[in-house]
């Protein structure tokens, strides 16, 4: 079978020291056939609703309290994300997508950022309630992989960040049992594969997305993009070449909102959903120069 990526592709080039390609988007949740990669273990036609038992591979990143990450299907020690990178699922905040929802309580702060050229949401939490192994220090998803297919193979990502639904064509997604950080790149920008780089999968968060990820807040901002991960003044580093470079600055953010917590208002334990009540949330306005720094007194 032809992977559907490969048919996707219009031209090729080397760019930094990478291969890519540049496509035009295909599908939509509801045009996705039952798989799109040869090898996939999960399913691109999910429906709508959720199921803690789903083996749905479309996620999304929309906002604060709209958006998913990939996670084992299976609980167990040896579900750690370098063993089951390949058939991850996934996981969203809100129901409706046909995927597993993240339980509540799971991710304790997080915090969304829209710039030019993507969207990202970073943050912390117990992602042992996702089947991840307490004390795995995680690994790197993104739509190429070894062979092309993607980490999770056959996984798609949408967003409605840049305006209609559509689907991200670049991404990087990391995960560990206590952390998080997933960027979805604009289509229509000037380099997306270069902010959506993934040849540093063992460089974990803050070195790949230097952001806030501070524990008891969920926040909403504008931002800079600040640098592409591994430019360093035009040279482009490479993973285990020399000495590692360190992380490039936050960039700066503004217009910041926030929100008590996020959730979908059920009680899920393993692959039992009761209902609760529902999150309450309150929203302000913020400046947020950079999360580290105190916010403008002006």
């Amino acid at each position: 079978m032809v992977s559907s990526r490969t048919a996707l592709l219009t031209s090729a080039s080397l760019l930094l020291g990478r291969a890519w390609a540049q496509y035009s988007a295909t599908y939509l949740p509801d045009t996705a056939p039952e798989t799109t990669e040869e090898g996939q273990t999960g399913t691109n036609k999910c429906g709508d609703g959720f199921n803690q038992t789903s083996m749905c591979q479309n996620a999304y990143l929309n906002s604060i309290d709209d958006f998913c990450l990939w996670a084992p299907p299976q609980p167990g020690a040896d579900s750690v994300i370098g063993n089951t990178e390949r058939i991850e699922v996934a996981w969203c905040l809100k129901e409706g997508y046909g995927t597993r929802l993240i339980p509540d309580g799971a991710i304790t702060g997080a915090h969304f950022v829209k710039t030019p050229d993507f969207v990202q949401v970073t943050g912390v939490g117990d992602l042992t309630k996702m089947n991840i192994p307490a004390g795995d220090t995680g690994g790197e998803l993104d739509p190429h992989g070894a062979d092309g297919n993607g980490n999770p193979i056959g996984g798609l990502v949408f967003s409605s960040a840049f305006g209609d639904l559509q689907q991200i064509h670049e991404w990087t997604n990391f995960m560990a049992a206590d952390q998080f950080c997933f960027r979805a790149c604009n289509p229509a920008g000037a380099d997306a594969p270069g902010w959506c780089q993934h040849i540093y999968d063992v460089m974990g968060c803050a070195w790949n997305m230097p952001a806030n990820y501070d524990a008891g807040v969920f926040e909403s901002c504008d931002g800079d993009s600040g640098l592409q991960m591994g430019v360093y003044d035009g040279s482009t580093f490479h993973q285990g070449e020399g000495a590692t470079p360190p992380a490039h600055p936050v960039p700066s953010s503004s217009n910041c909102q926030t929100t008590s917590t996020v959730g979908n208002s059920h009680a899920i334990s393993g692959t039992s959903v009761g209902a609760t009540g529902a999150a309450t949330t309150t929203t302000k306005n913020a400046v947020c120069l950079r999360w580290q720094i105190l916010s403008d007194p002006g």
